[in-house]
């Protein structure tokens, strides 16, 4: 019997460095290793992505192919154009494959695609080796010591965790890599179905990702965006990937060893920028081009090194990492409705304005992404407003333009404007914005995304709904003269920092000192110097959203109870009288520094202080005792 003959699948792993799988297929001594990739259909028209993101991973595939070359002049990463589906079982006949190994995927989806996969491999004969590497501990292991349940706080990970063993420590990268066999490809390519394509808005041209198997050239080349069909949409990010880039910018990050064994996310400035205050590690993170085992431990021997004066999770990096870890084996335990409200026991029902329409798969009813019911036409001006940075809050403005244009807002700047499109103001449902964030970020994780947009609309992990961030003092407390809003928002660049956050205030000479008009909604708007006039008052709306949100806490329905998913749960609302436009007196109106955690209170739930109001009734969410006030 001859020696293996393996190919190794990249997906979410664009590296070398701390690859248990890629390790696992080299201790197989194979005879030949083809490293490839696969461009999966759903990726390409089930799942939201800008322009700017598929440059990041046109990057970071770009990146790992030149890397695999410099170890063998013979190889590179090989791109298929087919869905690994209809796809591999050809391969393993054409290439007589012995072995296909692979790194765990965590998504929903991909676990689904894997065991599909699996199977297949296994009627043809072929060994499948699979390692977990996307995060610190096996989010399946985890979820199993946590007793089959997602974990809902960062301790419950920690134990979990302990349970199933040490973090392991990062391998290096391999020395060499074995030669390519050869890689006939004269079989009939199975071609995806393309509708819907939820990405048709930024191809400017016919796609032609699946024209040919080996790409147009048959070299088996990394895709552009012109064949990606994206030639008249140029990404706008400065941001860069890949695997090089990541460990030098990981160098940078702890040569600074004050800043790292000190670093405290919510002490970092949501304002900063060029550059940002926080590491911008997300994305490498999210594409695989770095290991978290080797950020985590970097990290933890400085942490150790430094002594007392070290920040402590859920601050630290080492607590980023964690709450990484958290969702992602929230999601391992609740599976496909982890992303969405329907059939999700953990996530409260809320009834949001544009809530999602819903259609019924094999994997059970799921939320389209994208497609939502317009219950309230003034919601879904909110909603678009919103989107396209105009709603007339101009620190909320700046964000959401630094995001389209960049793919990335600081994490604090993602918290201020989930809370003011959810529970702080529009009453829109939160799957509208996770669905703007999917489309949008350079660093999207479906978990990760899901998870935070539940914590920030109080539908799970946190339940201190009263606690809103103010659109006004919040950037203030970080940016008082405004040079953020300047950077983003150009029409108020020369408008008084006394009126940069509130340019409605503003005087009529002010106004026309600094040559801007306030006027419109700011959604048809191309005329330089005019900023909208704010959508609405956000105290009332804040109290509104308050008065809907205790309502519905009180009813206490979740995702998965029937009322829910028959539709009977207006009856209960109904009689209780939710109208979604009463007003309340109340609700905290500090500068959002407590919007999102809640170490605000006295052991047993006794509040103190300025926000010891009515609200003692409201049972704390999971995560609230473990977040940590921010002292100024």
């Amino acid at each position: 019997m001859g020696k293996p003959r393996v190919v190794y699948w990249f997906r979410t792993d664009l590296r070398l460095h701390d690859s248990p799988a890629l390790k696992a297929a080299l201790d197989l001594d194979p005879a030949v290793l083809w490293p490839i990739f696969t461009w999966d259909p759903h990726y390409v028209y089930r799942v939201k992505g800008g322009v700017n993101r598929w440059q990041y991973l046109l990057d970071c595939q770009t990146d790992l192919s030149e890397s695999i070359r410099k170890l063998n002049a013979k190889s590179k990463l090989f791109v298929l154009r087919e869905a690994s589906q209809t796809l591999l079982p050809k391969l393993f006949k054409a290439w007589n494959v012995t072995h296909l190994v692979f790194e765990r995927d965590t998504d929903a989806y991909a676990k689904e695609r894997d065991r599909t996969v699996i199977v297949l491999a296994e009627k043809a004969g072929v060994k499948v080796i699979t390692r977990y590497g996307r995060t610190l501990w096996d989010s399946d292991e985890v979820v199993a010591k946590n007793g089959g349940k997602p974990t809902m706080s960062i301790t419950q990970l920690q134990s979990a965790g302990r349970k199933v063993g040490g973090i392991p420590r990062p391998i290096p990268a391999p020395t060499y890599l074995p030669d390519p066999g050869d890689m006939p490809v004269d079989f009939t390519q199975d071609k995806p179905e393309t509708e819907p394509d939820l990405n048709a808005p930024y191809r400017g041209r016919n796609d032609e990702t699946y024209t040919k198997i080996a790409g147009p050239n048959g070299d088996f080349a990394i895709a552009t965006l012109q064949e990606l069909g994206f030639s008249d949409a140029e990404p706008t990010t400065p941001h860069r990937g890949g695997e090089i880039l990541a460990l030098k910018m990981l160098e940078e990050i702890f040569s600074d060893e004050e800043y790292a064994a000190t670093f405290q996310k919510p002490k970092t400035s949501p304002a900063a920028f060029e550059p940002q205050s926080t590491t911008l590690m997300s994305p490498f993170l999210h594409f695989g081009s770095l290991s978290p085992r080797l950020f985590y431990w970097r990290a933890q021997d400085l942490v150790e090194k430094y002594g007392k004066k070290a920040s402590t999770p859920p601050e630290s990096l080492t607590g980023q990492l964690l709450f990484r870890d958290m969702y992602f084996a929230a999601q391992a335990a609740i599976g496909v409705p982890f992303i969405q409200t329907l059939n999700n026991a953990h996530c409260r029902f809320i009834p949001w304005h544009l809530p999602s329409k819903v259609e019924s798969t094999n994997v059970g009813d799921i939320a389209i992404s994208g497609d939502y019911h317009v219950d309230s036409p003034q919601a879904e001006k909110w909603f678009l407003r919103w989107k396209a940075g105009v709603t007339g809050f101009p620190f909320v403005d700046a964000l959401m333009r630094q995001l389209r244009a960049e793919g990335w807002i600081h994490h604090l700047g993602r918290h201020m404007v989930a809370c003011f499109l959810t529970r702080g103001g529009c009453y829109v449902h939160w799957e509208r914005g996770a669905d703007v964030f999917e489309e949008w970020l350079i660093d999207h994780e479906p978990a990760c995304n899901a998870g935070n947009w539940q914590w920030l609309s109080c539908t799970a992990f946190y339940s201190q709904y009263y606690r809103c961030y103010s659109p006004v003092a919040f950037g203030q407390k970080w940016d008082k003269k405004g040079e953020f809003i300047r950077r983003w928002v150009p029409e108020l660049k020369n408008l008084d920092e006394r009126f940069i956050y509130e340019p409605w205030k503003a005087s009529i000479g002010a106004l026309d000192k600094a040559g801007v008009k306030i006027e419109g909604d700011g959604l048809d708007n191309e005329n330089d110097g005019v900023y909208p006039a704010p959508m609405f008052d956000f105290g009332e709306r804040r109290s509104v959203c308050i008065t809907a949100m205790k309502r519905a806490y009180s009813i206490g329905l979740y995702g998965n109870d029937d009322k829910v998913k028959d539709g009977t749960w207006k009856e209960l609302f109904e009689k209780a009288g939710e109208t979604e436009m009463e007003g309340l007196d109340g609700g905290s109106d500090d500068d959002g520094e407590h919007a999102d955690d809640a170490d605000h209170k006295k052991e047993g739930g006794v509040k103190t202080g300025k926000h010891a109001r009515s609200h003692s009734t409201v049972t704390t969410g999971p995560m609230d005792k473990f977040t940590k006030k921010l002292r100024t």
